[in-house]
């Protein structure tokens, strides 16, 4: 009789043993010329820096032999990418300090990012392909605006008027009566989606989703109803969205003041500034919304000049 062979594939792949004995060098650099690599990466190399270095580098040791002792490291690699977001945070952190080399610190930002990239990659292929799918995140903000509910609906329902207060949407084409295709700058570059109306009431209600193999899988809907003490309308906008790089994307995103419930506040507010006064007021502290690379750039609130406020609406597209 012919045997069956039930053993299992190898739980680990190339790619988590190379992560593993990475993750073990760079610890053991840590250690041993922390100094170092703080001047690298563009931060002052001081006796506080130099100790969080070497405690980091005690972690990524810990962390690499775990991930090479283990048949299946999932654990490990979820230590892992909690310890990405943790660097992320502290050199975003370094960035705010104008004595610290800004350039390098972008640098090992961007190094960081690939790295817990192929963390998150590698501990989403380690759960395996039973696990249930994400239900997404939500987000819901609301404001007041001093319109009626008809005219606060009629303006939302023109999406081509999106790009006027949402600084992140590059263009909104309208493809019949209730789909749409957007075109939205997102962390990672430029994202595109078509969409489709799944429920309008008006004056009351529009009800959106993405449409399958959209790259950022969203849907939500946004009420208009009367203000108590006759002060227009209150719109309350609720999003459910898919993160495109997962949890990890979601929490660096947040870190950088570029996840959805910021994006969505600073919207509203704008939002409120075209339909009340026909234009959005700008300054020099609030030409991006809270951005953390536009709030690096930041000193007293003053009118920008042309270029900037132009810029700012066209993201620097004469």
């Amino acid at each position: 009789m012919a045997q069956t062979n039930t053993r299992r594939p190898p739980a680990k792949d190339a790619l988590a043993e190379g992560l593993g004995w990475f993750s073990i060098g760079l610890g053991t650099a840590q250690l041993a010329m922390p100094r170092a690599l703080c001047r690298l990466i563009g931060v002052s190399d001081r006796d506080r820096n130099a100790v969080v270095m070497r405690g980091r580098g005690v972690t990524e040791v810990v962390k690499g032999v775990g991930i090479l002792v283990r048949p299946k490291p999932t654990g490990w690699f979820a230590a892992r990418v909690a310890g990405d977001v943790v660097d992320l945070a502290l050199l975003a952190g370094a960035l705010v300090t104008r004595s610290n080399g800004r350039g390098r610190t972008l640098f090992g930002i961007a190094n960081v990012t690939g790295v817990a990239a192929a963390d998150a990659a590698e501990a989403h292929r380690l759960r395996g392909s039973d696990a249930p799918p994400t239900q997404g995140l939500e987000v819901k903000k609301s404001v007041t605006v001093n319109k009626p509910p008809e005219e606060v609906h009629r303006f939302w329902r023109s999406f081509e008027n999106f790009p006027r207060f949402m600084t992140h949407v590059d263009s909104v084409e309208r493809l019949d009566r209730v789909r749409s295709h957007w075109v939205v700058k997102a962390p990672t570059g430029t994202v595109e989606w078509d969409a489709e109306i799944a429920d309008e009431r008006p004056g009351e209600l529009i009800a959106w989703r993405s449409l399958p193999g959209s790259s950022v899988a969203n849907a939500g809907r946004v009420r208009f109803k009367a203000a108590g003490g006759g002060r227009g309308t209150e719109v309350e906008v609720e999003l459910r969205y898919e993160p495109p790089a997962g949890t990890l994307g979601a929490t660096v995103a947040k870190l950088m003041g570029e996840e959805p419930a910021t994006q969505l506040a600073d919207d509203l507010r704008r939002f409120k500034q075209v339909l009340e006064t026909g234009e959005v007021v700008r300054s020099e502290g609030s030409l991006g919304g809270h951005s953390l690379f536009d709030h690096l750039r930041q000193r007293a609130a003053q009118p920008p000049t042309h270029e900037q406020a132009r810029d700012a609406v066209t993201g620097g597209v004469a």
